[in-house]
């Protein structure tokens, strides 16, 4: 793998192309990295696969480069959405780093009845997903929104798509797994029944879902209700741990 810098650039990529950089990504290529005239880059933009590029003017608040060949054509990742209920701000940009690392095309916070924390900074959000994205090989960003009610989210659902819900304990949690007030069943059984079908990951608040919320999901025919074992985990384990078995079976690891 090469070692040359690597940027996402929202901007055309072709044989010849100039690409001026924002102050930012100049700051960064010519100061942090060290780059010169003439250095190579790599340059990605979500559309036209990877560049290889060399720097063409180094300043380090407006550097240009110059396209010269394409490394990669243009691949998408599985389609695969997230939704999580946001927490603390960093343990939120963890989550963020996490699924762009492992793939996720589209990250969805929502807010259930135990959500403790709704104020979140898109742009933040996207800083850091722009770069995971760079330095884990990836060809696009993930779409990140705005955060939704779960209502409301539910209601506007396209029923296509299956909600994995990743249910950390049933009402009961002395049941066993599955029972009508019981934990869900293992996570790969129901996720192996899932190949080829476009789906989003639900990881539910700190608190967890109340009873009513767990009621309302588990009444509609697209959520399946998925346990993660037999430990509570913290919302930033359980969606790298959703994220790890949805990829093994279901996405692009094999």
């Amino acid at each position: 793998m090469s070692n040359d810098p690597r940027l996402f650039i929202d901007a055309p990529l072709g044989n010849g192309q100039a690409v001026p950089l924002s102050r930012e990504d100049s700051h960064y290529l010519i100061n942090v990295m060290r780059r010169d005239e003439g250095d190579p880059v790599r340059l990605f933009n979500g559309r036209d696969g990877e560049w290889q590029a060399t720097v063409a003017k180094a300043h380090k608040k407006n550097a240009v480069l110059a396209c010269e060949t394409q490394n990669r054509p243009q691949a998408a990742v599985p389609d695969l959405w997230l939704m999580f209920a946001p927490v603390k701000r960093q343990k939120n940009e963890l989550i963020v780093e996490k699924a762009t690392e492992l793939g996720v095309a589209d990250i969805r916070p929502v807010i259930t009845t135990r959500t403790q924390s709704e104020r979140m900074r898109l742009d933040r959000f996207e800083i850091i997903a722009k770069e995971a994205a760079e330095q884990t090989e990836r060809l696009d960003l993930p779409v990140i929104h705005e955060a939704v009610k779960l209502d409301q989210m539910l209601e506007d659902w396209d029923e296509n798509r299956v909600i994995i819900y990743c249910d950390e304990a049933g009402d009961d949690g002395a049941r066993p797994w599955g029972g009508d007030t019981g934990r869900a069943s293992q996570a790969l059984g129901p996720l192996t029944e899932m190949r080829g079908k476009p789906a989003a990951l639900l990881i539910g608040p700190e608190g967890g879902f109340t009873p009513e919320e767990r009621d309302r999901l588990r009444s509609l025919d697209f959520v399946h209700a998925v346990s993660l074992g037999p430990r509570i985990l913290r919302a930033e384990t359980a969606v790298i741990s959703a994220l790890t078995l949805w990829q093994s079976v279901c996405g692009d690891w094999g």
